[in-house]
């Protein structure tokens, strides 16, 4: 009998620190995360302004190159 309420004391010990210890691993890697993703967010829109603005560019000039009469400026 004593064996048996060692056995399920043990268990609800196992069970209440696994419990605890999962809390605090999520938190730790929760906090650990945030910061690293927002500064990847933003290296991704930098990435993505200068993409945009060099095909913006590039199509602009392949414009310009292919238009079959000068621009001329009105004075």
């Amino acid at each position: 009998m004593i064996f048996l309420i060692f056995i399920v004391g043990s268990l609800f010990g196992l069970l209440g620190g696994a419990l605890v210890s999962i809390r605090f691993i999520r938190q730790e890697v929760t906090g650990d995360l945030l910061p690293r993703l927002s500064r990847i967010q933003g290296q991704l829109n930098t990435i993505e302004a200068e993409v945009g603005y060099m095909v913006n560019s590039r199509y602009a000039e392949l414009n310009a190159r292919l238009s079959p009469e000068p621009q001329q400026q009105n004075r």
